[in-house]
């Protein structure tokens, strides 16, 4: 990209961004950074490159990879996780500069561009990438940082949700509130984060001697939309619902509760839902959601403190940062407990 494209792209003079690339006054601060952002974002002649600001500028690239874009999306999780790596980035001194992955093509493009112009170093949302998908970004020529899902083996950090904690605390707390037959509304797509929510599901039933009947597993789409559809077809198929029902997350719970609404079904007093992640309308559903708390913002400020950690001491140890949950009571969990309690004139 020359000077005078640079320049059209954001409605200012030539002389402006001379100004910024070399160093001069006479720029504000909030025109400067945006120079320096629009280069780093496009890639770079050979000229602008032995800029000094370019040259003293510290940019990292936050790649989101939508590889079927079903779970990653414009939803308030993700908006947090961009807003801490953002906020954390500007307090260290780096602007984060976003690259999106949407197909093979669009990945190969990216992937050259990273290689030509890596910037200090990189942070990937892996949400929706597999062990194959991650393989090309093993050999870049800076740090790499995984953000909200792994895998063992492949020599990257990462940060996470320790998802299956998480899970396992859901489930309990539908077990110490009386209920033992429990169903799982798992996402018909695949993602890391939701086979160790399973794990810790099946493993808190496991704990506690209950067995998981497989017909309570209902299989239902990551959507909002197509949760609500998928729920209502479960509904009309006249399937027995247990009295307790663990989400993958809170999109599906809230299409889920739509379609039980709908149908007459009462919640928490036919059926209890607990999901995960805690999103904001968690307050406002009727009735609010009992979910698990992701500490979203604070996962994305861990991301770039490793990945400023990489680029500082140049270290090839690999750690995964496993990021605790919390689980939140409101009303979506009827407490059977005490209803049995009141039966007995206890």
């Amino acid at each position: 990209m020359k000077v005078k494209e640079i320049a059209e792209k954001l409605n200012v003079s030539p002389a402006t961004v001379s100004l910024v690339l070399n160093n001069k006054p006479g720029v504000s601060e909030k025109t400067r950074q945006r120079v320096l952002q629009a280069v780093a974002e496009a890639g770079y002649d050979t000229n602008i490159l032995s800029k000094p600001a370019l040259r003293d500028h510290k940019a990292m690239r936050f790649i989101i990879y939508k590889k079927h874009g079903h779970v990653v999306g414009d939803t308030p999780f993700f908006s947090a996780l961009m807003e801490g790596i953002d906020l954390e980035a500007r307090k260290k001194g780096y602007s984060a500069v976003i690259s999106y992955i949407n197909d093979d093509q669009n990945k190969n493009d990216i992937l050259r561009l990273i290689k030509d112009h890596p910037l200090n170093g990189i942070i990937i949302l892996a949400t929706e990438m597999d062990c194959n998908d991650l393989q090309p970004f093993i050999d870049m020529p800076v740090p790499v940082v995984l953000l909200d899902s792994f895998c063992r083996d492949i020599p990257l950090d990462s940060v996470v949700i320790n998802n299956v904690q998480g899970a396992y605390n859901a489930t309990k707390h539908l077990i110490d509130k009386g209920h033992t037959d429990i169903g799982y509304l798992h996402s018909s797509v695949w993602i890391n984060n939701f086979d160790e929510r399973t794990d810790g599901f099946l493993k808190a039933l496991s704990d506690h001697n209950i067995k998981f009947n497989k017909k309570n597993m209902f299989s239902l789409e990551s959507t909002l939309d197509g949760a609500y559809r998928d729920m209502l077809e479960i509904l009309q198929s006249n399937a027995d619902l247990p009295t307790a029902l663990f989400a993958d997350n809170d999109i599906i719970a809230f299409g889920a509760i739509k379609a039980l609404k709908e149908k007459g079904i009462s919640i928490p007093d036919e059926v209890s839902i607990v999901g995960f992640d805690d999103m904001p309308f968690c307050n406002i559903i009727d009735p609010p959601l009992t979910t698990v708390r992701v500490y979203k913002q604070d996962i994305g400020r861990l991301a770039v403190r490793r990945l400023i950690e990489k680029i500082r001491y140049n270290s090839n140890i690999f750690v995964n940062i496993e990021v605790g949950t919390e689980l939140v009571e409101r009303q979506s969990v009827l407490d059977k407990t005490r209803k049995d309690n009141n039966r007995n004139g206890i």
